[in-house]
């Protein structure tokens, strides 16, 4: 268990490392990455292991890197963050139906709704 253990933390800032050095721009600041890498891969390892038993070191090796490799993944920025682009509301506002003659009331959006509390 100690080695499977200590592998997955090895592989998993070995990983980190690697990802630092090659996305630097694209990668949050480089002491979170150095902590994920590890962690993510130590909690893989554990799964692994509680998964499948003692006596697959590799198994469980290849698992953390894996789950090493998932959440350093979510950590990834975009390439440009000048080029994002925030979807407009898709709906335009209410509208009443065609023919009725009524509008729907708009709901202000300043205030809360009533579900948390009165007015």
């Amino acid at each position: 268990m100690i080695w499977e253990a200590l592998g997955s933390a090895a592989l998993g800032f070995a990983l980190a490392l690697a990802a630092t050095r090659r996305l630097t721009e694209r990668l949050p600041d480089r002491r979170l990455v150095l902590a994920t890498g590890p962690v993510a891969a130590l909690v893989g390892g554990l799964i692994c292991h509680t998964v499948l038993g003692p006596g697959h070191l590799v198994a469980t090796w290849c698992v953390a890197l894996g789950f090493s490799t998932a959440l350093l993944s979510l950590l990834l920025r975009d390439e440009s963050p000048g080029r994002r682009q925030w979807r407009q509301d898709a709906l335009p506002a209410a509208q009443g139906p065609a023919g009725a003659g009524v509008a729907f009331r708009q709901r202000d959006r300043g205030r809360p709704s009533a579900s948390y509390g009165p007015r």
